[in-house]
């Protein structure tokens, strides 16, 4: 089985072809970087019209790439949601016109679902059920994974996700865009204990997180300190943020480990996805905490941590083998929740 594999929902333009045997044939990414770094963040309908400059393209190149055509594929696979709508429209539609020239079968796929099985691509040995750390530029979650479409949430962010935070602390510092990246190379070196920064929810019951308060903690530091902020001063602010923010991560998930063995005896993995899961120190942190509980470690390639279109291949192979398809008349989704059944976060949305 091959399917090709679309990814709108933001600031990257990908195309991927990927086979039912974990085979990735074709990949790229088309990054938007230039386009949104002079506001400092994505801009909704910069990324939405550059989606739609370059998609077309960007799938052929991938089927070329792949050695294929478009009638050697078995299936299209889109991210539906939950996404910046402009951005979703242009892939879903996309893949939604190749699939009816072609009479192929169309799967509308959550991005949360594509990052939620992303490390089945990569590591043969992983079954259901595991505990999944979902942690990205608009996500943080805890999840447990029983089955494709099958997922329950233990706990998510109330204010912020983590990604967010890594950005703004980045701008804050004046560490330029995007802001995780190179909030992690400026601390490399860093004194991660100069500054006592809070880690927010810790010890707290449940397994919800809380990234505002800290936001609000680095701004605070920042204007303690003599403008502009010299090199040791970012380093050593940016190694703090990063440790609570991996002290609050590792804490939220220690207590989603007892819930989760608590539910599932035979899970045997704790797997981390997202962006933020391509961070050196949190992964490490991540796998300590893993071994300690007796589960096995599990993360995608950094390659596959920020967002791609292979993910979305293969979510779309995962459907299709347990026979779901979308009708095309499937509309895009700005939200779109992995477990509908779970009550909203309290504070969820809400912004001051």
């Amino acid at each position: 089985m091959l399917v090709l594999g679309i990814e709108t929902s933001c600031d990257e333009t990908a195309a991927s072809v990927v086979s039912d045997g974990r085979e990735i044939l074709s990949n790229l990414v088309l990054s938007q970087l230039e386009e949104h770094a002079p506001y400092g963040g994505v801009v909704p309908e910069i990324a939405a019209r550059a989606h739609l400059d370059h998609l077309d393209g960007l799938v052929g190149r991938a089927l070329a790439e792949a050695g294929i055509d478009l009638g050697d594929l078995d299936g299209v696979a889109a991210t539906g949601g939950p996404g910046l709508i402009g951005g979703v429209l242009v892939g879903v539609m996309t893949a939604k016109a190749i699939a009816s020239v072609r009479r192929l079968p169309f799967v509308a796929v959550n991005h949360l679902e594509a990052h939620a099985l992303t490390a089945r691509l990569t590591d043969p040995e992983l079954r259901f059920p595991y505990l999944l750390l979902l942690v990205s530029g608009g996500h943080c979650q805890l999840l447990a994974v029983e089955g494709v479409g099958r997922y329950r949430r233990l706990g998510t962010t109330i204010d912020d996700a983590a990604g967010e935070a890594f950005d703004k602390a980045a701008k804050l510092m004046g560490l330029g865009y995007p802001g995780g990246p190179a909030l992690e190379r400026a601390a490399q070196g860093g004194d991660p204990a100069r500054f006592d920064l809070p880690r927010p929810m810790k010890g707290r019951p449940g397994c919800d997180f809380s990234f505002s308060g800290l936001k609000t903690a680095v701004r605070l530091a920042v204007d303690s300190l003599p403008a502009p902020l010299s090199d040791a001063d970012r380093s050593d602010l940016a190694a703090s943020f990063q440790q609570a923010v991996a002290d609050s991560l590792a804490d939220r998930c220690k207590r989603a480990i007892a819930a989760f063995r608590a539910e599932h005896p035979d899970g045997t993995a704790l797997v981390v996805a997202g962006g933020v899961a391509a961070n050196a120190a949190i992964r490490q942190r991540l796998r300590l905490l893993a071994e300690r509980a007796g589960l096995r470690f599990v993360a995608p390639p950094l390659r596959l941590c920020t967002d791609n279109a292979a993910m979305v291949a293969w979510a779309g192979v995962e459907r299709l083998r347990a026979g779901s398809a979308d009708g095309l008349d499937f509309a895009p989704r700005p939200r779109w929740p992995l477990d509908p059944a779970a009550r909203p976060a309290r504070g969820a949305g809400v912004k001051a």
